[in-house]
């Protein structure tokens, strides 16, 4: 299967819930107040979010206006042109040596990304090694240590209860013995104490500076997209605790909530570069704003 279809497929969730409506909608080629009105309840139903439904519904009708739009087909083609416009970012570069931070609340597929995150940089050519840092979740490295070996990669792990500074120092070693590429780092998500994760990550930040200083720095989020405008506010608390670069939004395939992407973009200006659309280790896809509009609508 290829890769936009993947991403298609795993949004149909999504598709199902509000496309026979929105074509309806459409189809009557009445773009007055109600028919906005109608298309913000419709885009609120797939978990936009208000503030992004209307800057959707302003930017539609500023273009349709502009263009004297009045075809059902152009009208649809131009609300797939605003979304796309919301969503298009510059594309992940991934440098070498890069050292990627994983962070998100336990439960969100965290150390599930982290494997396969590894085998897709791994697909890419690159060599890979991973931290087990989540020293805090009983059998997380036990858990992590499974998916490193799907994805052929080495893992530096510790015994349960041990210094996650101390996972990510030997980590950090290793790479810079080996010539690794790409470090990912999995880290504990303890968000109802947000001060032992601020020490925490704090204390991995400083870790990576001293070892590893002219290293790419990503700080990646994961986030759960079945939990919908939860998500966005989660994204939010994490972007006060360390500088999020990039969103990993998994479960995509089991909600009809896939609009949630377009909110976490507007709300927060956080791109999202990978999606999760099943749970084989090759199901997270970069994110392409044009496949995921059309997988939607």
């Amino acid at each position: 299967m290829g890769f936009i279809q993947k991403i298609i497929d795993g949004l149909k969730k999504t598709k199902q819930a509000i496309v026979f409506q929105l074509n309806q909608l459409f189809k009557k080629g009445i773009f007055d107040e109600d028919f906005y009105d109608d298309l913000q309840c419709l885009l609120l139903s797939a978990d936009v979010g208000n503030d992004t439904a209307e800057v959707i519904i302003e930017n539609l009708k500023e273009k349709m206006t502009e263009e004297k739009i009045s075809d059902p087909n152009k009208a649809q083609a131009y609300l797939k042109k605003v979304m796309c416009e919301i969503l298009e970012d510059e594309p992940l570069e991934i440098d070498s040596p890069t050292v990627i931070t994983i962070v998100g609340v336990n439960g969100v597929g965290k150390t599930t990304t982290v494997g396969k995150l590894a085998n897709l940089f791994t697909q890419q050519g690159k060599s890979v090694v991973v931290a087990a840092a989540d020293t805090f979740r009983a059998a997380a490295s036990e858990q992590l240590e499974i998916w490193a070996n799907r994805a052929k990669v080495r893992i530096v792990k510790h015994e349960e209860g041990s210094d996650s500074g101390a996972v990510v120092f030997d980590a950090l070693q290793s790479a810079k013995a080996r010539k690794n590429d790409v470090v990912l780092i999995d880290t504990a998500g303890r968000l109802h104490n947000k001060k032992n994760l601020m020490d925490e990550l704090g204390k991995i930040d400083r870790i990576i500076d001293r070892e590893m200083p002219d290293a790419q720095r990503l700080n990646f989020l994961v986030l759960d997209a079945t939990t919908g405008q939860n998500a966005v506010n989660q994204a939010e608390v994490f972007n006060e605790v360390v500088d999020v670069d990039g969103i990993v939004l998994t479960k995509l395939d089991g909600t009809a909530k896939g609009g949630v992407v377009l909110a976490i973009k507007n709300d927060l200006d956080i791109p999202v570069y990978f999606i999760g659309v099943g749970e084989k280790i090759d199901d997270l896809m970069p994110f392409d704003a044009q496949s995921y509009v059309e997988g939607i609508i």
